[in-house]
């Protein structure tokens, strides 16, 4: 099997390929990744791949990048909602049409499956109150941030493409990933690398909010599964499957297991004001791939948390080069930017 894997030098990508690489040495790989700050061509080193750098957004390349593919495994998009506060311009050029280039693509080179990946936060916010509820396929859209709002859009475009013109489709949206190749401005991989580098922990408000965590590994095991399963099996082609880890956190819980981790105590937190539309709870009900594909998370948080601290400590020398880029994350300071770039 030929399978092309957009935004493959990412995080979540990179993880993806070196898991395809391992378990089916005699497929294919293609890679196609524009190396923004987020992507990083030493992720794949001395793998057996075929890497092309190049924007989804250019038809000549993504027409070239497809050619003979049979499987599009499309993880390519900018991520980080801090940045689509501040420029959401890129996010909806990269997030809708760079997948509507992918999808128009797909459909004329006849391509067996385009499985899209996707996130909870298209589905919006969940009270802190209200435990028992839970983000599922059924759940209406409602995207809060520029980035969430751009990948429901990138959802309804897959969708729209499988109802109208027949391409054989697949969605997933999961919870937080967490593990090895985070880019440093992610929460979890910026509040390691800033306690070796003796720097404090910007928490957001009183680290109430929740987020359902999940190990990178797993998710990949569950986009593995699908993208088999509807080979298979032509009843799974256009469905949606919800991925997460069962792994509820408050961001302070996990500022205080990262700093009980890395020997520090909590005089290391640096309180600061929560981002514009910071969503308070995400949650996942992973019912529907436990039932229908037999999937489920095998990676406990305390034990894979722990081992993402040891890879992050040991290897220094991959996020110490990487500029940092974070965005400045103060509300008033964006508005500010907002109404001058208007």
């Amino acid at each position: 099997m030929k399978i092309l894997v957009t935004g493959g030098a990412g995080f979540i990508g990179s993880n993806f390929v070196h898991y395809w690489v391992e378990k089916y040495p005699k497929d294919e790989i293609v890679v196609l990744d524009k190396l923004t700050y987020a992507g990083h061509k030493e992720n794949l080193s001395g793998l057996p791949i075929k890497f092309i750098k190049g924007d989804i957004c250019d038809p000549e390349v993504v027409s070239r990048a497809i050619k003979g593919v049979d499987v599009v495994a499309h993880f390519a998009a900018e991520t980080h909602v801090d940045r689509s506060v501040l420029g959401p311009g890129v996010f909806i050029q990269t997030n809708v049409v760079g997948t509507q280039v992918l999808l128009q693509n797909s459909l004329v080179e006849g391509v067996k499956l385009f499985h899209h990946v996707s996130t909870d936060e298209v589905f919006g916010s969940l009270p802190l109150n209200r435990p028992d509820l839970k983000f599922s396929e059924i759940s209406s859209y409602n995207p809060h941030s520029p980035y969430s709002a751009s990948k429901a859009a990138s959802d309804h475009l897959v969708r729209a493409w499988h109802e109208t013109y027949g391409l054989p489709v697949t969605i997933s949206n999961t919870s937080n990933n967490y593990g090895p190749w985070q880019d440093r401005e992610k929460f979890i991989p910026r509040f390691i690398a800033n306690l070796v580098i003796g720097e404090k922990l910007p928490l957001m408000g009183k680290g109430e909010n929740v987020r359902d965590w999940i190990y990178v590994e797993d998710h990949c095991r569950a986009i593995d599964m699908i993208i088999h399963a509807a080979l298979k099996d032509e009843k799974i082609m256009g469905e949606t499957f919800c991925v997460g880890g069962d792994s509820e956190r408050t961001n302070l819980q996990v500022t205080k297991e990262i700093l009980r981790l890395m020997g520090k105590d909590e005089t290391w937190i640096k309180p600061i004001e929560h981002r514009l539309g910071h969503d308070a709870r995400y949650a996942i009900d992973s019912s529907k791939i436990r039932k229908m594909l037999r999937w489920k998370p095998e990676h406990n948080f305390e034990e894979w948390l722990d081992r993402t601290v040891k890879w992050y400590v040991d290897n220094k020398d991959w996020w110490q080069p990487l500029k940092e880029g974070r965005p400045n994350v103060d509300p008033e300071a964006q508005r500010q930017r907002l109404r001058k770039e208007s």
